[in-house]
């Protein structure tokens, strides 16, 4: 078995939990169990084509799986894996220009859902 940390827009799909666990040889099957366990959860990580969202980061044992062999990159019992939405921000124009640079939200709550993107997020000030 492997550990799934659920990120806090995804945690609605599987019950509150922060944490699940599924029987997995590699991302593609982790992503598929997941699925099967909490359906539609496949489609805010995967776009139409099968392919991990650009703004979805998964990391194997704290290393981002991009670096490793992606969906193919292979797993074994108690590894732990992170999916990780990361999000962008910005300022208005009425609003002082600050410096946006992208980033990841880890931390808890949902405000806003965007369509687009299939996620929840936060408004930090």
């Amino acid at each position: 078995m492997v550990k799934v940390r659920i990120p806090t827009p995804l945690r609605p799909m599987t019950g509150g939990k922060s944490e699940v666990e599924t029987q997995a040889s590699d991302i593609q099957a982790m992503i598929e169990s997941l699925n099967g366990q909490f359906p539609g959860l496949k489609s805010r990580i995967c776009d139409d084509a099968g392919e991990i969202r650009r703004f979805v980061n998964i990391y194997l044992n704290e290393e981002d799986i991009r670096f490793m062999k992606g969906k193919d990159t292979p797993l074994k019992d108690g590894d732990q894996i992170s999916i990780v939405p990361a999000i962008a921000g910005g300022a208005e124009e009425s609003v002082p220009r600050v410096r946006a640079t992208a980033s990841t939200v880890i931390g808890d709550g949902c405000v806003k859902y965007d369509s687009r993107a299939g996620w929840c997020y936060e408004n930090q000030q």
